[in-house]
């Protein structure tokens, strides 16, 4: 029996530096909102899977 082909990346490292960019520019626009620190952990977990 075969093996299943390999899953392909859906984001490319590319898309991960303009999802992480577009996730700063509405970060600085909340800075003053309970909501910010969800979106300061999601822009720190796109710069650590950049790194993969």
């Amino acid at each position: 029996m075969s093996e299943p082909p390999r899953a392909r990346a859906v984001l490319s490292t590319e898309d991960f530096k303009l999802l992480r960019e577009a996730v700063l520019f509405y970060l600085k626009e909340i800075e003053d909102k309970p909501e910010s620190v969800k979106f300061s952990h999601l822009y720190h977990r796109l710069g650590s899977a950049m790194g993969r």
